[in-house]
């Protein structure tokens, strides 16, 4: 079963730190980012595949209930709340489940659980990954074939991408997003560990801190990426 990418949306931090234990102690939530305000929540949801949010009703400035109306209708809401006078509104807005704090690991799994019985294949197990070791990118009037053995990483640039390659001093720029571009590309040679950066993990040289070091540039692992990259490192060290 593949991973359910989920984020967690709630401004107090015990409850964030709560529900982040729940959902790394679930094998098949993987966890995107959490943020103490919707506004937060809006920067990572434009970068990412967010497929379920867990997300707590009464929050300052933006209330959950509207930002869940915000929310692609694919993107799945698990409410969390203090106050089960939501819980009518929750269920209008189509929520999966209503959560009311506070609550045990039990009734969290039951919740998640419903978001696999409403649809058991997520889009990522849907989408038909790359048969073949090469894409086509459109770069100043034409098609490009770049062979994914070649690339060290994929860098954003506002609405464009740049593929930096082996035997090039220059990167290609082609009109694309890192988000759509991410879908794409076959998980076990590519990570996002930025925003702004997916890499190819065979051309990492060396690891510093926070820092990966790839054709002698040195790209910051962002806090929403570390734990999944942290696990690719333990996987492959000796020591």
């Amino acid at each position: 079963m593949k991973k359910i990418n989920c984020l967690i949306i709630d401004d107090e931090p015990f409850a964030l730190e709560l529900i982040e234990g729940y959902v790394k102690k679930t094998p098949f939530l993987e966890l995107r980012g959490k943020c103490l305000s919707a506004f937060d929540a809006m920067k990572i949801i434009s970068d990412e595949t967010i497929d379920l949010v867990f997300l707590d009703i009464q929050m300052p400035d933006l209330t959950g209930i509207d930002f869940s109306k915000t929310l692609s209708a694919t993107t799945k809401i698990i409410f969390t709340t203090a106050f089960k006078e939501y819980a009518f509104e929750g269920f209008k807005v189509a929520a999966v489940d209503y959560l009311l704090k506070p609550f045990n690991y039990p009734e969290f799994l039951k919740a998640a659980n419903k978001v696999i019985s409403q649809d058991p294949k997520t889009e990522e197990e849907k989408h038909t990954p790359l048969e073949n070791n090469f894409i086509f990118v459109k770069s100043e009037y034409k098609q490009i074939k770049i062979s994914l053995d070649e690339v060290f990483y994929f860098e954003s640039l506002k609405d464009y991408v740049k593929i930096w390659l082996t035997g090039r001093s220059k990167p290609i720029l082609t009109l694309i997003s890192l988000k759509k571009l991410e879908k794409e590309l076959p998980s076990g040679k590519f990570m996002r560990i930025h925003r702004s950066f997916i890499i190819a993990l065979n051309k990492i040289e060396s690891v510093e801190r926070n820092r990966v070091i790839i054709n002698n540039e040195r790209i910051t692992i962002a806090e929403q990426y570390k734990d999944k990259f942290q696990e690719f490192l333990e996987n492959r060290s000796l020591n």
